[in-house]
């Protein structure tokens, strides 16, 4: 007996996750949808949302988007990749793009019916990155040319126009320095340690051998026996299953691999018969393929499952670079740069100051006791009274603070208008260029919307008879100014977009906020720190006008709640001529936007210090009740 589910994109959605996990031959995968970005995250897979118009854009792009995941977590060996990645920025793109390839290319090779989903997915990026209207090689970066050229060699198969493009703007150069090693595509498609190896010698045919950096392989024979040694002892357990997924695959039993094909062939019927429903179509499952009961819609917030929004479809994550063209980009940033000509001393000045203060730190903390390092003066009275007393010498420890990632969370909203959003965006970038010079990784997010007094999400609403207390009712527009893993210099141009006409809106503080700590949850690093930078409370007048008068402030005290309980972020705020004391356990509030800079440095620097009470006491921090 089957039944009809609610939402006629659930099915689908069931149907997906569950031929992804057969595709990547990892039962546990846990798959989940979301506006995030798309990604590989331990046992998670993030996919891009399904509206429940199911429309045949958002079907293949989450097919699409599945299938490239799955193949990169079948084929992927991280340890195997860590150990030939390059040391260079541009080396590693390279590295990085040709294995991506690699894994979409066994997809490709082992399961044919991947490789259409793939080419949707690829035209979707290419086609939002402007690739089809490029004309001259250098205004796409050479890794993602490397990429298309290396899938398309191993599986023959033409590429979407968009790629096709790029692809064709840089082949000559590439096969005219590369293309004796492209040969040996075919022969290490399989090994991903030989197809590392040969990625490496593409790379130093390119011309930037020089950010190899030291060849795993090239040892002295010392070392090399030494190396053997304690590979004899450690082959056994690698060689049991993590060295490599291909040949484990291929030394399973025929009777596995033909069970596991079937699984996977009748997954993918089975979705081809779920996208090929018409839109708005309400879709059954197959009878024994899906619990009885459909499984309940996933709340909008975690800090508040009561908290609700009219409509997701119309919100978006984007980057900033998708917001504006280079030219106009570059053109925003100089004026910021000459808007604020009379700060930068200052600023730099309190940068610098900041800078001091971190190194500061590392030379503070010492190992004592060795036998080897820096002479330790300290103890030479020992040696004095006991001439067999040996020398002691020490050496300073790594700093606290270098396993750290911060996130700066600008509030874009109308609001902020003027000087504030100009003094805040040079702010965000002289501290992430600071941070980044002290092994400080730095992520700058911005939060407004797509729309004043709603957008399309208010229209909806409308149209479909006004339905009472519907939730947030605008378009969320969450901004990447800066991801945590993407050098200063390259992000440069984008602080620039927060002087665009027409960007700064409303703001709806705690979805931002939420938005804003889920990713910094996800990352590796052992410390986090969460700083917002806000001028008062959230404020849409299109929802505000339609719930109760608190209700994105009740949200932004619940995510302020949760993120102070599950310790997983540090959380702090400034406030520009609003007190957010009210709002945040850790905050201060500024009556003089001059004053940004410095209360922003400031907290950054009181929080590497080891003394919590002077912490607090430099913050200017209000104590919890």
């Amino acid at each position: 007996m089957s039944t009809r589910s609610d939402n006629p994109a659930d099915p689908f959605k069931k149907a997906l996750a569950e031929a992804t996990k057969v595709m990547a031959n990892d039962p546990e995968l846990s798959v989940s949808y979301t506006v995030d970005p798309s990604g590989l995250s331990g046992e998670a897979m993030r996919l891009p949302q399904v509206s429940r118009r199911m429309s045949r854009e958002e079907v293949m792009l989450a097919r699409g988007t599945a299938d490239a995941l799955a193949m990169h977590r079948r084929y992927h060996n991280a340890q195997t990749h860590a150990r030939y990645a390059p040391a260079g920025d541009l080396a590693r793109e390279i590295y990085e793009s040709l294995e991506t390839a690699r894994c979409e290319a066994m997809g490709a090779r082992d399961m044919p019916g991947t490789a259409g989903n793939i080419d949707a997915k690829i035209s979707h990026d290419a086609l939002r990155k402007g690739y089809d209207q490029v004309k001259d090689a250098t205004d796409v970066p050479l890794s993602v040319a490397a990429g298309y050229l290396v899938r398309h060699l191993a599986t023959g198969r033409d590429l979407p126009d968009a790629a096709q493009n790029v692809m064709d703007l840089w082949r000559d150069q590439i096969e005219s320095k590369a293309g004796v090693t492209l040969e040996e595509l075919q022969e290490s498609l399989s090994d991903q340690g030989e197809f590392a190896k040969m990625t490496r010698k593409i790379i130093s045919d390119l011309g930037y051998g020089d950010q190899l950096g030291e060849d795993p392989d090239e040892l002295d024979d010392e070392a090399q026996d030494q190396a053997e040694e304690g590979a004899d002892q450690e082959q056994e357990p690698d060689s049991t299953g993590q060295d490599d997924q291909g040949e484990d695959e291929a030394d399973a039993t025929p009777e596995q691999s033909q069970e596991q094909q079937q699984d996977s062939a009748q997954a993918q019927v089975s979705m081809e018969d779920l996208a090929d429903q018409e839109q708005g179509e309400e879709v059954e499952m197959p009878e024994g393929e899906a619990p009885l009961e459909p499984p309940a819609p996933q709340p909008i917030s975690d800090a508040d499952p009561d908290y609700k929004a009219y409509d997701t479809e119309f919100d978006e994550i984007i980057g900033a670079e998708d917001l504006a063209d280079p030219a106009e980009l570059e053109r925003l940033r100089a004026y910021l740069d000459q808007q604020l000509e009379p700060l930068k001393g200052a600023v730099s000045r309190l940068a610098n100051k900041l800078q001091r203060r971190l190194q500061a730190q590392q030379n503070r903390s010492w190992e004592f006791d060795l036998e080897e390092g820096i002479l330790d003066a300290g103890r030479l009275a020992r040696v004095v009274s006991n001439p067999t007393t040996p020398l002691s010498f020490k050496v300073e420890k790594d700093t606290e603070f270098r396993d750290t990632v911060v996130t700066l969370l600008l509030d874009n909203s109308g609001s902020m208008r003027g000087r504030p959003i100009s003094i805040a965006a040079i702010c965000a970038d002289v501290l992430a260029r600071t941070l980044e010079r002290c092994n400080v990784k730095v992520e700058i997010l911005g939060f407004t919307t797509r729309a004043w007094k709603g957008g399309q999400s208010r229209e909806k609403w409308l149209n479909d008879g006004r339905e009472q207390q519907p939730g947030r009712l605008n378009d969320l527009r969450h901004i990447i100014y800066k991801s945590a893993d993407a050098p200063w210099r390259r992000t440069r141009p984008n602080l620039g977009l927060m002087m665009k006409e027409g960007l700064l809106k409303e703001n709806i503080d705690g979805e931002a906020l939420e938005w804003a700590h889920r990713r910094l949850a996800g990352r590796h690093e052992a410390r986090k720190i969460l700083m917002v930078i806000s001028d008062g409370a959230p404020v849409d007048d299109s929802t505000l006008s339609v719930n109760p008068a608190n209700y994105l402030e009740k949200h932004l005290r619940d995510v302020i709640a949760m993120v102070e309980k599950r310790k997983l972020v540090e959380l702090l705020a400034i406030g520009i001529g609003h007190d957010v004391t009210r709002y945040y356990d850790r905050a201060v509030t500024i009556t003089d936007v001059e004053q940004l800079a410095g209360a922003m440095t400031e907290q950054l620097a009181s929080l590497f210090d080891s003394d919590p009470r002077k912490r607090a006491r430099a913050m200017g921090m209000r104590k919890a009740s």
